[in-house]
């Protein structure tokens, strides 16, 4: 199955059109990431060392991942992994908060 007929990806007739359909998106990609911040405070709550929390072969399988998948879907890997890129460094900094947080509670 090509990406084409797996995500139509309809022509817009406007500005209005194309901004309509990234702000919903950009909802269900917020809604996402939301889910994903969920599951990293599950990680840093069942981590038992902080000095676990950043781990670079999880990063590069994740980064691997997402390249050969925006590859299957035909959009630009570098964008896809730019964006990854900064989605893991937020996630790490937020799973370093929650660490702590998780272990001033005992």
């Amino acid at each position: 199955m090509s990406a084409d007929s797996e995500f139509p990806r309809p022509r817009c007739a406007d500005m209005a059109e194309v901004r309509a359909a990234i702000d919903a998106i950009d909802k269900r990609l917020v809604a996402l990431i939301a889910e994903r911040l969920h599951y990293i405070d599950e990680a840093a709550r069942i981590k038992p060392r902080r000095d676990l929390v950043r781990d670079e072969p999880r990063i590069a399988d994740v980064l691997a991942k997402t390249r050969a998948e925006s590859l299957r879907l035909g959009c630009d890997p570098a964008v896809v992994e730019a964006a990854y890129r900064a989605l893991v460094e937020a996630s790490i900094t937020h799973e370093y908060v929650a660490f702590d947080s998780e272990r001033s509670k005992t």
